[in-house]
């Protein structure tokens, strides 16, 4: 678990930043077993993120063991392909890519597959990963993140901000975590399983559990845009 150090209490920089720059997508989890205890502990955590006007407009649903076993089978019986799916509830991304996010989208797809050994017309193989996302690539932990649709641009704002605390508190606990926009588009087949009200639009899942090392795609390092890319200083 990272260490809280300082004099009076004091947050230490160092454990902070471990959790943030620690924190990466991981894709093949142990089937080790995470608590009701420690789950509650992390989203308490989490919900210290801001909001406007302390709204707080998040929900959580945690699925495990045969709830979750339902929710995979569901998506992937289902029959209708992600390239094919239809964004019916809100786009994630955009109708054509364009740089610099094109290129980058690409590196990160193609440093992934090189990891897993799998070519670039090997089209069945990359389908295969891809519905990994369904099993919450065999975390014992899922979690559904649902927003109440007559809410506005800025709760979407805090939702995020929420989501990336909850990566954050897992990871103090040595836990990992998927943040996965995958499922949304399987509302339909996610709603009448956990008792999602039509008034909450799915916006993402996410895969939580301990780490598998000895998978070879767990070996992904993400790259990041050099500071003067994304920061002005304005004086």
């Amino acid at each position: 678990m990272l260490a809280r150090k300082g004099n009076g209490g004091a947050m230490n920089r160092e454990a902070v930043d471990e959790a943030l720059t620690s924190r990466r997508s991981v894709r093949a989890f142990l089937p080790d077993p995470v608590d009701d205890e420690t789950i509650g502990e992390i989203m308490q955590v989490a919900a210290r993120a801001p909001s406007g006007t302390n709204m707080q407009p998040w929900k959580v649903y945690v699925v495990s063991g045969e709830r979750k076993e339902a929710l995979s089978q569901a998506i992937l019986a289902s029959g209708v392909r992600p390239e094919k799916i239809e964004w019916d509830e809100y786009k994630y991304y955009p109708d054509k890519f364009f740089e610099p996010y094109l290129a980058r989208r690409r590196a990160v797809g193609y440093a992934l597959y090189t990891l897993l050994g799998i070519g670039r017309r090997e089209v069945e193989r990359m389908r295969a990963q891809h519905d990994r996302n369904f099993t919450f690539f065999d975390a014992p932990v899922g979690l559904i993140f649902t927003i109440d649709r007559r809410l506005n641009v800025g709760s979407w704002l805090d939702l995020g901000m929420f989501v990336q605390s909850v990566m954050i508190a897992a990871r103090a606990r040595d836990l990992h975590t998927c943040p996965q926009a995958a499922f949304a588009p399987y509302h339909r087949e996610i709603r009448p399983l956990l008792n999602i009200p039509d008034e909450e639009i799915v916006v993402c899942g996410m895969a939580l559990g301990h780490e598998d090392t000895s998978k070879p795609e767990n070996a992904l390092r993400s790259e990041r845009a050099a500071l003067e890319e994304f920061v002005s200083f304005v004086r």
